[in-house]
């Protein structure tokens, strides 16, 4: 059975979930019906340092908003599948877009809509707050809960896995 760190090593794509991953799951509106959403920075970062290493990020959510597009505008991600209530559907046009294997895929969930992609990757990850059954259906499990460093953990998880990490590290002037 394979760990893992070894099922990281062959991570070249990771794919999050937005709501309850990306964020803490609250929704924010304001009268005039404009969503608003609270994106972690520390997150922010390792997503940018992971990309860095070649690592491609893709977002698929079932809600669509235009602040997860600004986000991911900010973040240089370009694989974004809004209004996705199909995320199994959403994740094989990904997969075959960018002639990836499942085993080459990491997907981050939390809830039960994230469960058939999760069965379907290489390495399924739910965040340290998601549903029973969604961390029942996955490989790994974040201390962090959604929103609150969990994508974080997940970056520097497969950083380290693929000998990374350090590189990462060093363009900041510290190590490990």
């Amino acid at each position: 059975m394979e760990t893992i760190s070894e099922k990281a090593a062959k991570i070249r794509l990771v794919i999050f979930d937005v709501d309850g991953v990306l964020t803490d799951g609250s929704l924010f509106f304001d009268a005039e019906g404009q969503e608003y959403k609270a994106f972690y920075a520390r997150d922010g970062l390792g997503m940018k340092m992971l990309q860095s290493t070649g690592v491609i990020i893709a977002i698929i959510t079932a809600r669509s908003s235009p602040v997860v597009k600004h986000r991911m505008d900010n973040l240089g991600i370009e694989h974004v599948y809004q209004g996705q209530l199909d995320k199994l559907a959403a994740f094989k046009q990904l997969a075959t877009k960018l002639k990836l294997e499942p085993q080459q895929v990491a997907y981050v969930g939390d809830d039960l809509i994230d469960i058939p992609v999760m069965l379907e990757v290489g390495l399924a990850i739910a965040v340290g707050d998601a549903h029973a059954l969604t961390i029942k259906h996955s490989h790994w499990q974040t201390q962090a809960i959604g929103g609150r460093g969990a994508a974080r953990e997940v970056c520097e998880l497969i950083m380290q896995a693929q000998g990374t990490f350090e590189t990462e590290l060093s363009k900041f002037g510290i190590s490990k």
